[in-house]
């Protein structure tokens, strides 16, 4: 793709836009801000020839470009190069003079006076703009050059730096273009470490992650295949039973309901996981309040029917029971949890509510370090290679409502703690 305005011409007209301003700032603003300061020489150059003038002066023995006037009495004698300076009669010049020392304009050009009183005579002495007007070409004359290889250098600079953002830029963009194919492999080394360098390594990052979604996401895909499969053949083959009269109706019908049973709760296992994709940034689902003892005494009487072998133990060491979120969500919470306690607890399970937290333990086996992070993650195959959506479940709804879990090994068992 052909670029309309690519870097390197972007780069070259800011370049030519900073040295126009730096050229007018220093060829215009600077020798107009540097005005009064030649004018204060200007009247000083002025002053000092007036102690020697006389009536008599010879104005090769002073200063050729300054004019002088004399007046003493009613004689007024001038310097005979005062028409060269000024083309205007003496009396004329006097009359335009008002003050000790300034200035006066005449025929556009600006003209300087410094002026003397003695007791018996009076003395001025005037030039007009050449001196400013050489300085400003002086000045001109020094700096244009320096700006000019100024400028070619930072050209040059700004070219190869271009060049080489540019060079980043559309590896960077190749990237990108290639995040979804799984056989580019091209590693760019940039050597600068800068934002350029960082943006490139968190593009690698994000096609790892994205690897890594999609293998998980393949992988979730065919373990919820593989979920609703077996109890749909289950439910299949015991239909064929019965009507081939293999297999009893009311035994058989007995095991589609409990197979169907099974289905109903996987599927609103993942309708409810769904749900909470969508309701994440919903504030009216965590602004109500509940009192967890409750919630705890309801789900724990449930699961006692199902493991009445184990002690069961409630622990509230607190007065704060109050927690954020609405009855239903503390609900799918503890009973994700509580339904996973009770496949691998041997004798006791255990709920504590202290500090405003909530540890729930069962002693059950240990996890193993390699699947410990891995619990929360939906159809991630987990303990004695069990997988499903209950414990994601539980970590997406604490999420939402403002509190984390965590897994914890025991010396004897586990313990999941909500704060």
């Amino acid at each position: 793709m052909k670029l309309k305005h690519n870097l390197y011409r972007q780069l070259l007209v800011v370049t030519l836009i900073m040295f126009m301003v730096i050229y007018i700032s220093v060829a215009i603003i600077l020798p107009k801000s540097l005005v009064p300061l030649y004018e204060k020489n200007i009247y000083s150059y002025l002053k000092n020839p007036l102690e020697v003038v006389r009536s008599d002066f010879n104005v090769n023995e002073i200063e050729s470009s300054i004019a002088y006037i004399y007046v003493n009495g009613e004689n007024i004698y001038s310097s005979s190069n005062l028409d060269e300076i000024i083309k205007l009669d003496t009396k004329q010049i006097l009359d335009r003079i008002k003050q000790n020392s300034g200035k006066f304009i005449y025929k556009t050009k600006t003209y300087y006076y410094s002026t003397r009183n003695e007791s018996n005579s009076y003395k001025v002495a005037i030039t007009d703009d050449a001196y400013i007007r050489d300085m400003r070409t002086d000045l001109l004359k020094t700096l244009f050059p320096i700006l000019l290889v100024t400028l070619l250098v930072i050209l040059s600079v700004i070219a190869l730096w271009s060049q080489s953002i540019a060079d980043k830029i559309l590896k960077l963009k190749e990237k990108v273009d290639n995040l979804n194919n799984e056989n580019y492999n091209k590693k760019f080394e940039f050597k600068a470490d800068d934002e350029l360098k960082v943006l490139s390594n968190a593009i690698d990052n994000m096609k790892i992650t994205l690897q890594k979604n999609e293998e998980y996401k393949n992988q979730m895909y065919q373990n919820i295949s593989h979920d609703f499969k077996t109890p749909l053949t289950v439910i299949k083959s015991y239909i064929e039973a019965i009507e081939d009269g293999v297999e009893d109706e009311k035994n058989g019908l007995k095991i589609i309901k409990q197979e169907i049973n099974k289905l109903e709760i996987k599927v609103h296992s993942l309708l409810y996981l769904n749900k909470l994709t969508y309701i994440k940034d919903m504030d009216n689902y965590k602004s109500g309040n509940i009192n967890i003892v409750d919630v705890l005494e309801s789900s724990v009487k449930k699961f006692k029917i199902t493991r009445p072998d184990i002690k069961w133990q409630i622990n509230i060491l607190d007065t704060k029971t109050t927690f954020k979120g609405s009855k239903d969500m503390w609900e799918a919470i503890i009973d994700n949890i509580l339904s996973n306690f009770i496949r691998y607890a041997e004798k006791e399970i255990k709920i504590t509510v202290k500090s405003h937290r909530i540890t729930l333990y069962n002693d059950g086996p240990n996890i193993d370090e390699t699947i410990l992070n891995d619990m929360f993650t939906p159809y991630k195959k987990g303990i004695k290679g069990q997988f499903g959506l209950g414990l994601s479940i539980v970590q997406k709804t604490l999420t939402i409502l403002g509190y984390e879990v965590r897994v914890k090994n025991e010396r004897k068992g586990i313990s999941f703690i909500i704060k």
